[in-house]
């Protein structure tokens, strides 16, 4: 019996995060949490290189232009939600800057690294 295409979805999902926080730490990240669920939103990957904690999110799509493209505005405004509750909750990160990042994955692509993707007040 097939797979419910949710339970696809998931999975390639997952895979897509598997991919995207080893890319990052073959960039030299270190990656401080994973699938972050908040009262506010989720988080797919929050990692720290140097004096900056990036809160990513990862897209899988059948290419690269699609999961670019994948990010609504409403979901970044659920992404910055929830990324200040969990700094909130990580007071030893407080002097760190932070930004928003994207990873895109495509099969048979390498992923694609967007830092600074979105900026509260951007539409």
């Amino acid at each position: 019996m097939a797979e419910p295409k949710r339970q696809v979805a998931e999975k390639r999902g997952r895979k897509g995060e598997w991919t995207a926080a080893l890319f990052l730490q073959l960039k030299g990240y270190r990656i401080l949490d994973r699938r972050v669920r908040t009262p506010l939103g989720e988080v797919d990957l929050i990692a720290r290189r140097g004096g900056v904690v990036a809160f990513v999110e990862v897209k899988y799509r059948a290419s690269l232009r699609g999961a670019l493209d994948a990010v609504s505005p409403g979901a970044w405004q659920r992404i910055d939600r929830a990324s200040e509750f969990w700094m909130a909750r990580h007071p030893a990160l407080s002097d760190l800057g932070w930004r928003y990042d994207l990873i895109a994955i495509a099969p048979w692509r390498l992923p694609r690294h967007v830092r600074d993707a979105w900026r509260p007040g951007m539409a």
